[in-house]
């Protein structure tokens, strides 16, 4: 497989020829060099060239499409796509003239400094069955997404993950995390535009439906609108009116956030700013999450 050959003239790239490297630099072309990775930083990988190289570690399954950066990570043999999402700066919340908005939906600017890597799909029961040993689903099929899965289920399947890892770590999306790689640019109530169809959503029905079978939205992300509702880390609280950097919400609470909507839930509830929360330790019908993935250093 080529990897990100894509040039980019506007800077100049440093030039490095036959050697067995540990880290990658941006803006640089390499040549003939073998890389020893277990983790990389998508903002590593900017700008950079590489030609008759080889990859070794976990980082070694990994390319650039239409959507951005993507990297692929496995547990026994089961594929589970990541999409680099780059930082910057979104308007989370919604307008007070978009349908189906809660008070809670507050507009307030938020900075995301730091970019990371997120799940291109929510978790599968195929991969929850295989990390944790039991079905995690309302709905027994192999590549809809797990449900019916509480927030310290999912911290189960994350510690037991990790338990296993030695460069990088699993967690779960911050609530502004989850909205800004939703919104992917967007600005409307859906990624999509100001209205959704079945085609595009799998909302207002009764059934799951496996991940990737609708189009993913402009960053390659599947199905953040319906299908399950998604774990966020945060405890529910209200939003901060003024700018906020990459906000983690309350230090505590009682309920813990969920977005996306899920299958049976209408259009409105299934908006990139719609907001909901839960007991972390209650199951509650078609739930699901999606996970990120961070270095341990």
């Amino acid at each position: 497989m080529t990897k990100d050959n894509s040039m980019e003239h506007a800077i100049d790239k440093k030039i490095v020829k036959g050697k067995s490297l540990q880290e990658v630099q941006p803006h640089t072309k390499y040549m003939a060099c073998t890389f020893y990775l277990d983790y990389v930083d998508g903002e590593d990988l900017q700008g950079t060239e590489f030609d008759n190289c080889s990859f070794r570690g976990a980082f070694r399954d990994w390319g650039r499409d239409t959507y951005g950066l993507w990297m692929a990570i496995s547990y026994k043999n089961i594929r589970q796509v990541m999409r680099w999402i780059r930082p910057g700066t979104f308007i989370m919340g919604s307008p007070s003239t978009e349908m189906s908005r809660q008070a809670d939906e507050t507009q307030h600017k938020v900075i995301i400094s730091k970019g990371f890597w997120l799940a291109e799909t929510a978790c599968t029961q195929e991969l929850w069955k295989a990390v944790t040993g039991w079905s995690g689903s309302s709905f027994a099929v192999d590549n809809c997404p797990a449900d019916d899965v509480n927030w310290d289920d999912c911290q189960t399947f994350i510690n037991k993950w990790n338990s296993e890892m030695v460069e990088w770590e699993l967690c779960f999306p911050t609530e502004a995390q989850w909205e800004y790689a939703c919104r992917a640019g967007t600005t409307t109530a859906f990624s999509f535009g100001d209205n959704i169809a079945k085609d595009q959503v799998n909302y207002d029905l009764k059934r799951t439906a496996a991940v990737k079978s609708r189009p993913c939205n402009d960053w390659g992300l599947y199905e953040m609108h319906g299908n399950v509702c998604e774990w966020c880390e945060d405890w529910y609280g209200e939003y901060d009116s003024t700018v906020v950097m990459d906000p983690v919400g309350p230090s505590d609470g009682t309920d813990r956030v969920m977005r996306g909507g899920c299958c049976s839930d209408s259009s409105g509830n299934v908006r990139s700013a719609a907001r909901y929360k839960f007991w972390p330790n209650e199951n509650f019908g078609e739930v699901g999450f999606r996970f990120c993935l961070r270095s341990k250093k």
